[in-house]
């Protein structure tokens, strides 16, 4: 895709971003950048290839993320990726977990920053599409701006020209994946530095972003934001993105539409024996903190395990919010 935007985007997040839910956000808005759950070397290269990079062409744009720190393993992921029609190929060098760091792959990376240009440099070298990181500030205690800037500037000499910095520090032990996310404090101010020392790369931010009005402040000082848990978890926040960050005229589609526009794909996915359940999961928060919001998500949660589910269970569900509406107005 020319003229790839990463002014908004919705962040890999393991075990969430997998294709069901990039297909209905995609519903939501055409034009925020997506991204897979990360997807490692090994994976790629020794499993089964359609299951972990399969997607449909109304993703776009879509990224692929991917965990590994051998440079000839990523380079082949990565054409891999790019013959599969990925907008962008993004190194994950900020997951903490310690089944990542056993693979030598995410955060553990910062400490290792001639391997990463190493890495970087053999996927910049394997495809024709643009090649990111997405990094934290720091980890552990080489947590200093300096040291950060010293680790930008070493992988910004690869050609790599964008990076999505989470705006945190790891730790890697004694925290967990989860604490990671919420314990070390967000330090917006860094990354904002980190834009002002380095005027000609992208900088894009993440960590803690909850709404657009939040995107659109940081967007002051910074090339694009990332939206992570908010994205996922009250999924119609995106709903205006496309007229708010990418000029886009037409009106937000209501939750309603959303949901119609969305069954055609459901019923896609049933057909190739998809279980509705991998789906539904993902809608579960689409009428968050509107009435029949609960109404909604039990209807969903209870029925959907069901086997030989259909699209019929989603209709309910929305039949079950309109009512709860109905009674609201009437009331």
């Amino acid at each position: 895709m020319t003229g790839l935007s990463r002014k908004l985007s919705v962040a890999p997040m393991m075990d969430w971003t997998d294709r069901h839910e990039r297909a209905f956000l995609r519903a939501i808005s055409k034009r925020t950048l997506l991204y897979t759950e990360m997807v490692t070397t090994g994976a790629i290269l020794h499993g089964d290839r359609d299951r972990f990079l399969a997607f449909e062409e109304a993703e776009h744009p879509v990224a692929l993320q991917l965990g590994g720190s051998e440079p000839a393993d990523l380079a082949a992921s990565a054409r891999e990726g790019a013959a599969r029609g990925y907008d962008e190929i993004n190194l994950n060098l900020g997951c903490p977990s310690d089944r990542v760091q056993r693979g030598r792959f995410g955060a553990c990376l910062m400490t290792e920053p001639e391997l990463v240009a190493d890495c970087v440099a053999a996927m910049i070298d394997a495809v024709d599409i643009p090649v990111t990181v997405k990094t934290r500030i720091g980890v552990d205690d080489r947590d200093s701006y300096q040291d950060l800037t010293a680790f930008v500037a070493k992988i910004a000499a690869t050609g790599c020209s964008s990076f999505t910095i989470h705006a945190r520090k790891a730790w890697l032990s004694g925290l967990s994946p989860k604490e990671n996310r919420e314990v070390p404090p967000l330090r917006y101010d860094v990354v904002y530095d980190l834009k002002r020392d380095f005027p000609d790369l992208e900088i894009v931010l993440n960590g803690g972003v909850q709404s657009l009005d939040e995107a659109e402040a940081h967007l002051e000082k910074v090339d694009g934001v990332m939206i992570g848990r908010a994205a996922y978890q009250s999924p119609y926040t995106l709903a205006q993105a496309d007229s708010r960050f990418f000029a886009e005229d037409s009106p937000p589609r209501s939750r309603e539409e959303i949901v119609t526009d969305f069954l055609p794909y459901v019923e896609r996915q049933l057909v190739k024996g998809v279980p509705l359940k991998s789906i539904t999961r993902h809608m579960l928060g689409l009428f968050n903190g509107l009435p029949g919001a609960r109404a909604w998500r039990r209807c969903l949660a209870e029925q959907a395990h069901r086997p030989g589910a259909g699209p019929e269970v989603i209709e309910e569900a929305l039949a079950r919010w309109r009512a709860t509406q109905a009674r609201q107005r009437a009331a």
